[in-house]
């Protein structure tokens, strides 16, 4: 039995524009990205946000329904830090950029808070299991990471960088010292 998932991104409309090829190519460069579908994901998630916020716009400024879902999603916002707490008005969501949103990914904060020598190191880091959020070991470089969740950060208890159990070359390593010791006597 298959599931049917929806779509978390949309290929552009016009394939070779060099206006748009430039832009998304330097946002992949800045924030470590693997491929442009990366970037395609966040642009549709930011494109559903602004249409909810552009149909709670058009209703009235006292209808429940605005107040409600309005308030819902500007907390939602807020709480992943995408917008400041000042900005607690429909219209800043229409102001959004893809770039608010890159900012929040995983990977640039573990960058960012000194975590790895580059956001491609960063990258290598959150997927080979090193980095943790709270007490959670993520492995997702996209993870979106909420504004209480931020000085959580730091790298997993189970990580040789943090005094875990040594990797694989460190093992391999000593067990070959040790085998040369044995050798020697």
């Amino acid at each position: 039995m298959s599931s049917n998932y929806s779509k978390t991104s949309h290929t552009p409309r016009r394939p070779f524009e060099k206006e748009r090829i430039d832009a998304e190519l330097k946002v992949v460069g800045e924030f470590g990205l693997k491929n442009k579908n990366e970037v395609w994901r966040v642009q549709y998630a930011l494109a559903k946000i602004r249409k909810a916020a552009r149909e709670l716009l058009v209703l009235d400024e006292k209808d429940p329904k605005r107040i409600f879902e309005g308030s819902a999603l500007l907390r939602r916002l807020h709480k992943l830090g995408v917008m400041e707490e000042s900005k607690n008005k429909l219209d800043y969501i229409l102001n959004l950029k893809v770039q608010d949103f890159m900012e929040r990914r995983l990977q640039t904060l573990v960058f960012k808070n000194g975590l790895a020598k580059s956001i491609h190191h960063a990258r290598v880091l959150i997927k080979g299991r090193h980095i943790r959020v709270g007490k959670q070991l993520v492995n997702v470089p996209s993870f979106l990471v909420r504004v209480e969740s931020q000085k959580h950060l730091g790298l997993a208890s189970t990580s040789p960088l943090a005094g875990g159990r040594p990797g694989r070359r460190a093992r391999k390593m000593a067990k070959n010292n040790s085998s040369k010791g044995e050798e020697e006597n």
